[in-house]
């Protein structure tokens, strides 16, 4: 699935006879209002920003905001299931595209988030196709307007035939619950998706276990900073009935650099990388593809196995990608490629393969014509059996 940049931008005003009041721009909500206006927001609380953000369709949206929360009244839009929801009703803490939260204190760098414990509680509905997410955005830059490079997707509840952008790339225990990971990239920013296996309608936890597993999986560093959290809904069809009752977040600092797991070394390290070295002869690695192609587009995984006695200090994956495509983004790896040939390089947390050791990444890309894998890889020269 590929979804466009959910954006905040100027957009006039959408009459409707039954529509009772209008918010435009930002104000602040002390009873109930009602927003009908693509782009419009309020406050509440003195401390959130509630947005009706119908960035995907021109049929009308509108959102009954409360002092806790809000729900959706009217929802006339419909998107097509494979394709990218039309719109993401949500509260939020931060700034996202110049509209910012009073009081925050984003955006911030990790390493010096102490905590960032949230709540949230969900109203769903029967009958509509919709995914009900906690959206966490993420920049090398304290960014406060513009496309952030990660997005964390915590789906909380999905209805009808939708998934997140990219493929599957695994499992993870977090907030004390199981979530099945995506990853992938929409052509604007890359996105790491949890996804639980049940609908859950209310969930309290703290946000940088998500952050930190994503750091984890090389998606983000320490020196990145977190910009916004934010709670909603992505409905493709339907809609009216689903609420967020309430909704509590903090993002506290202090807490300083992230401690290092291991102690520092008592002599200085040295001044040039290991040697590169080739696996063994014979079988030395062993390469799984595993791929997830639409009609205009594809992801791959591709997991390195040292299957060799000796250990790989440094790697270097060279193959040929069939004709029709072209990789648009990569993560745990630098991917280079040049006409149809591609060489992925590891990047600094991952080069090293004791034996029987494996290591992933992954990319997506663009797709002319039908989809099929690469069929030979070499490892630093040597050619690798497929897994």
């Amino acid at each position: 699935m590929k979804r466009p940049l959910r954006a905040i931008a100027a957009a006039g005003l959408l009459a409707a006879g039954s529509i009772v009041a209008v918010v435009l721009g930002a104000g602040n909500a002390s009873a109930d209002t009602q927003i009908c206006d693509q782009y419009g927001s309020t406050t509440i609380g003195g401390r959130y920003v509630v947005q009706n953000n119908r960035w995907g369709t021109s049929a009308q949206q509108c959102i009954n905001v409360t002092s806790t929360g809000f729900s959706i009244t009217r929802q006339d839009g419909t998107g097509n299931t494979s394709g990218a929801p039309v719109s993401y009703p949500s509260i939020f803490l931060g700034c996202h595209y110049t509209n910012c939260s009073p009081g925050t204190n984003l955006p911030v760098q990790v390493k010096n988030i102490s905590s960032a414990p949230g709540s949230i509680s969900y109203n769903y509905i029967s009958g509509a196709t919709y995914d009900a997410a906690y959206d966490i955005w993420l920049d090398p830059s304290a960014k406060r307007d513009g496309v952030n490079q990660m997005e964390i997707m915590i789906w909380l509840n999905r209805q009808g035939p939708i998934q997140p952008i990219g493929s599957t790339v695994g499992n993870a225990t977090l907030a004390g619950r199981s979530w099945q990971v995506w990853r992938g990239s929409n052509g604007s920013n890359n996105v790491i998706s949890y996804v639980a296996s049940s609908a859950i309608p209310s969930m309290s936890f703290d946000v940088m276990e998500f952050i930190n597993d994503t750091r984890s999986r090389g998606g983000i560093t320490n020196d990145w900073y977190l910009t916004s959290i934010q709670a909603g809904f992505e409905p493709w069809q339907g809609g009216v009935g689903l609420a967020v009752n309430s909704f509590s977040q903090s993002v506290n600092t202090g807490g300083g650099t992230t401690p290092p797991t291991t102690a520092p070394p008592t002599t200085a390290p040295p001044t040039t990388a290991p040697p590169t070295t080739a696996p063994p002869s014979g079988g030395g690695c062993s390469v799984k593809y595993t791929p997830n192609a639409w009609t205009d587009g594809f992801t791959a995984d591709v997991q390195i196995t040292n299957t060799g006695s000796g250990t790989i200090n440094g790697w270097t994956l060279a193959y040929t990608l069939p004709s029709g495509q072209q990789i648009t983004s990569s993560w745990n790896a630098t991917v280079t490629q040049s006409g149809s040939a591609v060489t992925a390089k590891n990047l600094a947390y991952n080069g090293t393969l004791a034996p029987g050791g494996s290591t992933s990444f992954g990319y997506q890309g663009t797709l002319k014509g039908s989809y099929s894998s690469p069929t030979t890889f070499t490892l630093n020269g040597v050619t690798c059996a497929r897994s």
